[in-house]
C-alpha cells in the first residue's frame, strides 16, 4: 500500500492536473456544437430535409426503363376460316421505356410539400430547443461552480476568524484571564469550521468537474471559471417577457409547426377523393415477325379517380382531425404553462434583487458586530460565545449574500431560457 501510495504521489508530481480559464461565452459555444444531443437532433433535421425532397418527387417525371424476354408454351395464331394463322413467335424479346408525368391532382402534392416543410420547421424547432436545453444545464453549472468558490472563500475567511480568536483565548488564557473551558470552546468551533471548509474544497472539485464533463475535458482539470458581465434579461417587463415567449419559445413554435403540418395532411387526405391527371409517353420494342412495326412509340393522356377504398380514405380524413384537434388544445394548454415558467422566472428575480439589498445590509451590520464583539471580548468585557456568534453571524451573512446573488442570475437565465431566446447569443460576447 505504502508502494501504490508512493506511486500516485509520483504520478501527480509528474503529470499534474492542467488547468485553464473558461468564459460562459466560450463553454456555450463548446457545449452547442458539440454536444451529443446536438448530434442527434441535427440527424433529425437532415431526415426531415430528405423528407422535403420525398414530397416533391410527384412533381417530376417518372423513366421506366425495362426489357423481358418471353416463352410461350403455344405459338399464338388466329383462325381465318379453318385454317390457323399464326400472329406471334413463341418466343421474344420485349424492351423499352416509359416516361409519366403528373399534370395536377388537386393539391395533394402541394399540400403534402408544404406538410414536409412544417415538419422540417418542427425538426428545427426541436433542435433548436435541444442546443436552449444544453446551453441552460451548462449555465447552471457554471454558476453552481462560481457560487462554490464564493462560498469557499467564506468558509477560508471564517477559519481565519476563529483562528484569530484561538489565538486571542490562547493569550488571554496564559495570562489567567479566562478558564481552559473557554479555549476549549475555541478549538471544537475551529475543529468544526475546518471541517466545512473541506466539505466546500470538495464541493467545488464535484462542480468543476461536472463542467469538465460537460466541455468533454478530463474531469481532474482545473477550471478557472470567470464571472459574469452581460446581463441579457436586465429592464424586462413581464408583459415583453411574455410576449418574447409566445413568438419566440421553441416549444411553442414546434407545435404550431406540427399544427401547420397536419392541417395540410388533411387537405392531402382529401384531396384523394379528387382526380389525378397525367400524361405518359414511350417507345417499346416487341421482336415479332408477324407484326408489320416492331418497335413503336406512344402517348396516354389519362385520369385516376379513387371511386373506393375500403374507407381508408374517411377513416385517415377522421384520424388526422382527431389529432389536429389535440395539437391545437396542447398548443393552448403549452403557452399557459410557458407563461406560468416565466411568471415565476420573473417573480424570482424580483425577489433575488430585494435578498440582494437586504444581505448587503446585513453583511455590513455583521462586520460592524463582530468588530465591537472582538473589541469588547479583548478589554475583557465580552465572552468568547459572542465573538464565536458574531463570526457565525457574519459567515452567515457572506453566504445568503452570495446565494442571493447567484440565485438572481439563475433566474435570469432561466427567464431567457423559458421565453425562448438563444442563450449561446444571449451570453455571447
Amino acid at each position: 500500500m505504502r508502494r501504490l501510495g508512493f506511486f500516485l504521489y509520483l504520478v501527480l508530481l509528474l503529470f499534474p492536473a492542467r488547468a485553464f480559464s473558461l468564459t460562459l461565452d466560450e463553454g456555450l459555444k463548446l457545449v452547442t456544437e458539440n454536444g451529443r444531443d446536438i448530434r442527434i437532433s441535427q440527424a433529425q433535421v437532415d431526415a426531415a430535409e430528405a423528407g422535403v425532397t420525398l414530397a416533391r418527387a410527384p412533381y417530376l417525371p417518372t423513366l421506366d426503363l425495362y426489357g423481358r424476354e418471353t416463352w410461350l408454351q403455344y405459338q399464338p395464331a388466329a383462325l381465318f376460316g379453318t385454317k390457323p394463322v399464326f400472329t406471334s413467335q413463341d418466343q421474344f424479346t420485349t424492351y423499352g421505356f416509359k416516361a409519366t408525368q403528373l399534370l395536377y391532382d388537386f393539391g395533394k402534392t402541394s399540400s403534402n410539400i408544404s406538410a414536409s416543410k412544417y415538419a422540417l420547421q418542427a425538426k428545427e424547432m426541436e433542435a433548436l430547443r435541444a442546443r436552449n436545453y444544453t446551453a441552460f444545464d451548462f449555465t447552471l453549472a457554471y454558476l453552481d461552480l462560481l457560487e462554490s468558490e464564493k462560498l469557499l472563500t467564506v468558509t477560508a475567511e471564517e477559519v481565519k476568524r476563529y483562528e484569530a480568536h484561538r489565538k486571542d483565548t490562547e493569550a488571554r488564557y496564559k495570562a489567567g484571564v479566562i478558564t481552559r473551558n473557554e479555549l476549549l470552546q475555541a478549538d471544537v468551533t475551529l475543529s468544526d469550521s475546518l471541517q466545512r471548509l473541506l466539505t466546500a474544497e470538495n464541493s467545488r472539485s464535484l462542480k468543476a468537474s461536472r463542467i469538465n464533463s460537460l466541455v468533454q475535458k478530463p474531469l481532474n482539470d482545473e477550471v478557472r471559471p470567470e464571472e459574469i458581465q452581460s446581463d441579457p434579461a436586465a429592464g424586462m417587463s413581464l408583459d415583453d417577457a411574455w410576449a418574447v415567449a409566445e413568438a419566440e419559445n421553441p416549444e411553442i413554435k414546434d407545435l404550431e409547426a406540427l399544427i401547420r403540418a397536419k392541417e395540410e395532411g388533411l387537405s392531402s387526405i382529401k384531396s384523394e377523393f379528387l382526380p389525378s391527371i397525367y400524361v405518359s409517353g414511350g417507345y417499346e420494342y416487341l421482336e415479332n415477325q408477324y407484326m408489320v412495326h416492331q418497335d413503336n412509340w406512344s402517348f396516354i393522356a389519362g385520369v385516376n379517380l379513387n371511386l373506393f377504398a375500403g374507407g381508408a380514405s374517411n377513416g385517415k380524413i377522421r384520424m388526422a382531425a382527431g389529432e389536429l384537434k389535440a395539437l391545437r388544445m396542447t398548443r393552448d394548454k403549452l403557452l399557459d404553462a410557458v407563461r406560468l415558467e416565466v411568471k415565476r422566472a420573473y417573480l424570482d428575480i424580483q425577489s433575488s434583487v430585494r435578498k440582494i439589498e437586504v444581505t448587503r445590509t446585513a453583511v455590513a451590520q455583521a462586520e460592524e458586530n463582530l468588530r465591537l464583539q472582538k473589541l469588547r471580548y479583548r478589554e475583557g468585557v465580552g465572552t468568547t460565545t459572542e465573538v464565536l456568534d458574531a463570526v457565525t453571524l457574519l459567515t452567515t451573512a457572506e453566504t445568503n449574500s452570495w446565494k442571493a446573488l447567484y440565485g438572481l442570475k439563475r433566474a435570469e437565465a432561466g427567464l431567457l431560457y423559458a421565453m425562448g431566446r438563444e442563450l449561446a447569443k444571449a451570453y455571447g460576447k
